[in-house]
């Protein structure tokens, strides 16, 4: 069915495979211990084969050579032959040795090494297609060590780009989100602590990687953003920690994009009042200097996800955050006007991965039960402004 707003129509796909990504007039999904892929914009499905793992597929991301990166707990899976065949990636480490995930407490709890709450995860950079997501983690599935992942080969190699330290408070105990005992997780050299990562952005006039983390107010601060860039030369990183603040920041955040020269983000800053939340844009080289920041729109909530594409900005409420049931924001001008919308027909749903708009027009959006528990699809196409 399809409902209409002032400003977007939207509606859910028919029955079928849960869509997990999109990219032009592809689709992949899953459904019963099985992967699909569609080359119609999810309306069939002509390609499947069979995947035991399916139910725990947390990460999806169609390259634009057609290869699909997909993981399920702790393990990274590749198709270049349209779902014909899948092969299991080993991650490796920043010098080229194996990645080796840890040995889970509660094995049906190995952790969401992969998932992401951005839905854009590659950009073109010197010519090359370059993957490059972080893991939101330690919430629900098992803790998990927090990572930066690359690809520059179209997913055939997956290395770390960067690997937070081993924090006192997500160890493997077995429990959903980790805690204070069992096993330490992360990089033991690395005193950068963090629960999960945000989201992962580039900006193409810097040549800069951006990331920005969470959640709370520990020793070390939680909120931070860092700031990366890589040589393909000597395959290598260079990140350095740009910001470290308090939850009760506009630096606790997600949706970071960058347009036309400017960075934008959308803050879920939480704790005492007043809390400094909004949608924010400034020049890159400010990002550490708030009174250089203009607030574009403050939804009064906290809110972490948002992509920005053909002048179109949309964004969203965290559910649990908020009065509505599913609250969407969204500008048709690039943050000139604003308005936001309750599409309550979908109950407590906290919308997240926005990914670009296929070959028809539509936004891919995640509905969240809670903060993150995967439930439903929805698809958005704006009107015109």
């Amino acid at each position: 069915m399809l409902f209409s707003t002032d400003h977007f129509w939207y509606r859910q796909p028919s029955e079928g495979p849960y869509i997990e990504s999109q990219r032009d007039n592809k689709a992949f999904g899953f459904a019963d211990g099985m992967i699909f892929l569609s080359e119609d914009n999810g309306r069939t499905w002509s390609h499947a084969i069979a995947f035991p793992d399916a139910a725990n597929i947390t990460f999806s991301y169609i390259l634009k050579n057609g290869n699909i990166v997909f993981g399920a707990g702790s393990k990274l899976y590749l198709s270049v032959d349209n779902l014909k065949t899948y092969e299991r990636i080993t991650v490796k480490n920043a010098d080229g040795s194996d990645y080796i995930p840890h040995t889970p407490r509660n094995p049906s709890r190995p952790g969401w090494y992969f998932h992401t709450l951005a839905g854009v995860n590659s950009w073109e950079v010197n010519g090359v297609e370059m993957l490059v997501w972080g893991n939101y983690c330690n919430v629900i599935g098992g803790a998990a060590p927090v990572n930066i992942y690359y690809s520059t080969d179209g997913g055939r190699t997956v290395k770390i780009a960067y690997s937070f330290g081993q924090s006192p408070y997500y160890r493997d105990d077995g429990s959903e989100g980790g805690g204070t005992t069992g096993t330490l997780l992360g990089d033991p050299n690395n005193p950068v602590l963090c629960r999960h990562i945000h989201c992962v952005a580039y900006n193409p006039d810097e040549g800069a990687f951006y990331a920005c983390t969470g959640d709370f107010d520990r020793d070390p601060y939680e909120c931070l953003w860092l700031k990366g860039s890589y040589d393909f030369g000597t395959d290598k990183w260079d990140w350095r920690v740009l910001i470290s603040a308090k939850q009760n920041t506009r630096y606790k955040c997600g949706g970071i994009n960058f347009v036309g020269g400017k960075a934008y983000w959308i803050s879920d800053a939480n704790g005492p009042k007043p809390h400094d939340r909004g949608i924010f844009r400034c020049d890159p080289a400010d990002i550490p200097t708030p009174s250089a920041h203009t607030m574009l729109f403050n939804p009064g909530v906290e809110a972490a996800n948002m992509i920005i594409q053909d002048n179109v900005i949309l964004a969203s409420h965290c559910a649990p955050a908020s009065p509505l049931d599913t609250g969407i924001i969204v500008s048709l001008d690039m943050g000139k006007t604003w308005a936001q919308y309750d599409l309550e027909q979908f109950g407590k749903r906290s919308p997240v991965r926005f990914q670009e708009k296929n070959s028809e027009g539509w936004f891919k959006v995640d509905l969240r039960s809670d903060w993150v528990t995967y439930a439903e699809t929805l698809f958005i196409k704006p009107k015109e402004a």
